[in-house]
């Protein structure tokens, strides 16, 4: 079994040095980045093609894992985003002066060192390493084998970037796709301050289970829209839509719409526009009596297995489910969900009020597609991922949920009776 130690010890070593730079320092080695990226863009495509070519088109992770000319640039404008994001590390949490004339102050100051865990998803090696490196943080990533040659091409990237910019290229380290290197990662106590799985459900289980560093769990969203008794049709109709066919692969996708009984005959008027996308409605028996007459016959699967109301798609597949109301709905997502973004489009304040405050999620929307989770939209710029946890940081994970805070104390001599 490969020794990672070193490695480990070359990235707490990097941690500090980048303790003593400032945030200028730290920015322009990410804007360096972003002309980088731009400037090989056809070596970033070829690279990501060798990896393509190992997956399925109509595998529901080729989306994910598909870099193309506007992703990349994308990623560029991304990463200088980042750079030009107010940094938090010295920002003042706390200051007051204790009754023994001891100045007291909280900070905000990195963690350290951030060790990433994640799938076929080759933009996640740049956000991470921006918002790392942003936050003071050193990085250390474990990508999936199937983006082993987009990783690849990306590291090679950000340390001609860092040195470029006189900074260590073992502030950001990319370990080999294999489970050894999975294995080190968990067990790399006193080196690793914190690990971040960014994945589905089964990654993060299993770094949950065997990690013995700290562990902060994003990303697996079994994501519900509630329509309302009251709900506006077509906001209904154009929110169903977005969330479930923007982009079916991504944690915030819609898993399962909820329709109040009284609203079954509006149905297919509701989810007509999935059609189109040639989303499989897996519909308990009312629902698809609803349908049969309306929605293509071939889209139409009858969910007779409870496990699909725990299922996350991650394709053009989606549950469709019928309750009594609110509170139904309510008790559904408390039972199904996974703590991640939960929606109700409904024109009763009342009822939205109720749905906010019972709903048990980082994120939960009133009229609005779920999809809207994301730290680019929440204004964080790129995020590391969404948390569903609830100590630590929850929700989209931008700057500040990669820092912590330290005491700073001042005197002139006070000792302690």
């Amino acid at each position: 079994m490969e020794d990672y130690t070193r490695i480990f010890e070359d990235a707490c070593r990097a941690s500090r040095t980048l303790l003593a730079l400032t945030d200028t320092q730290r920015s322009a080695a990410i804007v360096a980045l972003a002309d980088l990226v731009e400037q090989n863009i056809p070596a970033l495509i070829d690279a990501n093609a060798r990896d393509l070519e190992r997956m399925s088109r109509d595998n529901p992770l080729y989306d994910r894992l598909q870099l193309t000319e506007p992703r990349l640039r994308a990623i560029a404008a991304d990463l200088r985003h980042v750079a030009a994001l107010t940094c938090p590390v010295g920002e003042e949490v706390e200051h007051r002066t204790l009754p023994n004339g001891i100045d007291l102050r909280r900070v905000r100051v990195p963690f350290g060192v951030i060790g990433v865990i994640y799938e076929a998803r080759p933009n996640v090696t740049f956000d991470v390493f921006s918002l790392c490196l942003k936050s003071g943080n050193a990085s250390i990533l474990k990508g999936g084998h199937d983006a082993e040659q987009s990783n690849l091409a990306a590291i090679a990237l950000i340390h001609r970037a860092l040195r470029e910019s006189g900074l260590p290229a073992e502030a950001c380290t990319l370990l080999p796709s294999t489970h050894e290197a999975t294995a080190a990662m968990l067990g790399a106590v006193g080196y690793i301050d914190v690990c971040i799985p960014r994945g589905g459900r089964r990654l993060i289980d299993f770094v949950r289970q065997n990690a013995r560093v700290p562990v902060i769990e994003t990303g697996a969203g079994v994501v519900h829209v509630y329509f309302d008794s009251k709900g506006d049709l077509a906001m209904g109709r154009a929110i169903v839509n977005n969330a479930k066919t923007r982009r079916v692969s991504v944690c915030n996708a819609l898993d399962s719409l909820l329709i109040a009984r009284d609203r079954l005959a509006d149905l297919p008027v509701l989810v007509a526009p999935l059609a189109e996308h040639s989303v499989e409605l897996h519909a308990d028996a009312e629902a698809l009596a609803a349908l049969r007459p309306h929605y293509p016959a071939e889209l139409l699967v009858e969910a007779e297995d409870e496990h699909c109301r725990d299922t996350e798609w991650m394709d053009y597949k989606m549950g469709v489910y019928v309750v009594d109301g609110l509170d139904a709905a309510i008790a559904h997502i408390a039972r199904h969900g996974s703590g991640h973004s939960e929606s109700i489009v409904t024109e009763d304040a009342a009822a939205a009020e109720r749905f906010r405050r019972m709903v048990d999620a980082s994120c939960v929307y009133v009229n609005l597609p779920t999809s809207f989770t994301d730290g680019g939209q929440f204004g964080l710029g790129a995020e590391i991922g969404i948390s569903t946890q609830k100590l630590g940081p929850r929700g989209p994970m931008g700057l500040r949920a990669i820092t912590t805070t330290k005491y700073l104390l001042t005197g002139r001599g006070q000792t302690r009776p």
